[in-house]
């Protein structure tokens, strides 16, 4: 049994989204409890792309929520900010609202890390975004990881950022199009830096089927890696139909959220009992590659 398992990226969970602007304490608590039972024992919650008041009033509440409920604290260990600052180009925005994606700019990162009430552990940010790496070097100040995720930035904009204090990449291999130029890519641009980034990956076999991401693991190095499963509200549910915000969800058996016209994954519905599973018989992992991967790495990558 694996235990001390730690996701760093988690939008809801159990039938919960921890975007809801009605998000309850009963609701979260229940989210946190099906964590706890499928094996988890602490998360990032992650707040997505929605205009900045909209971010800044779901951080805070989620910040009063934990304060109700000793669980609820105990599993959510800090926030992860994914975006408004990503790229808006169609297939590196991914499934974030276009009208919400913005510059990153020092005050607006502020407002949203003032909401979070000192808890913002990550940040997910394009550095083609970020002028003149400003926002990185700020969070690296403060002590916050920073991550690249939804962008392409080109070799150059990837070392300034760098130096400036990014030190992770949100689930590479996504958060791109499904069409890119054969060689220089974002994917391999990152997986040339992997001595000087985390790399996180979602390993549901659909965001990346499992064969590449064996491939992705051989070049980088369990040591310098990462799984999430970007769990969304369905997850821990199994197949199924499901609306969340925006979207209607179809769920398979692989657990991959789709669009209602299947042509697109809108985030996953993964769970870390069947991402070990997957990682076991997929890729002949044995306990302790799995715990380095899913409990040792994620919290040394954030400071835990």
């Amino acid at each position: 049994m694996i235990q001390g398992i730690f996701d760093i990226q988690v939008n809801g969970y159990g039938g919960v989204d921890f975007n809801s602007d009605d998000l309850s304490v009963d609701a979260l608590h229940q989210a946190c409890a099906k964590l706890r039972e499928d094996g988890v024992t602490g998360i990032l919650a992650t707040i997505i792309t929605e205009k900045l008041p909209v971010m800044a009033q779901r951080l805070a509440r989620l910040v009063q929520l934990r304060e109700q409920d000793d669980l609820i604290k105990a599993m959510i260990r800090g926030f992860h900010i994914e975006g408004p600052f990503i790229s808006p180009m169609d297939g590196y925005r991914g499934a974030h609202p276009q009208d919400a994606v913005c510059p990153a700019t020092v005050d607006d990162m502020k407002l949203l890390q003032d909401s979070a009430g000192g808890l913002t552990r990550l940040v997910t940010l394009a550095p083609e975004y970020d002028a003149r790496m400003q926002t990185i070097a700020y969070l690296a100040k403060q002590g916050i990881t920073i991550s690249a995720g939804h962008c392409n930035s080109s070799m150059n904009q990837l070392h300034a950022a760098i130096d400036a204090g990014l030190s992770m990449y949100t689930h590479l291999g996504n958060g791109c199009p499904a069409n890119m130029p054969r060689h220089d890519n974002i994917v391999q641009r990152v997986l040339s830096l992997h001595d000087k980034l985390w790399l996180c990956f979602i390993a549901d076999g659909v965001h990346i089927p499992m064969f590449a991401l064996k491939n992705y693991l051989n070049i980088a190095g369990s040591d310098r890696c990462i799984i999430t499963t970007d769990a969304i509200a369905p997850a821990g549910l199994g197949p199924g139909t499901y609306t969340l915000s925006r979207w209607t969800l179809q769920i398979g058996e692989d657990l991959a959220a789709r669009s209602e016209d299947g042509s697109h994954l809108v985030g996953s519905a993964i769970d870390m009992p069947r991402v070990i599973q997957n990682l076991q018989q997929s890729l002949g992992m044995d306990q302790t590659q799995i715990e380095k991967l899913i409990c040792k790495n994620p919290r040394k990558a954030i400071g835990l």
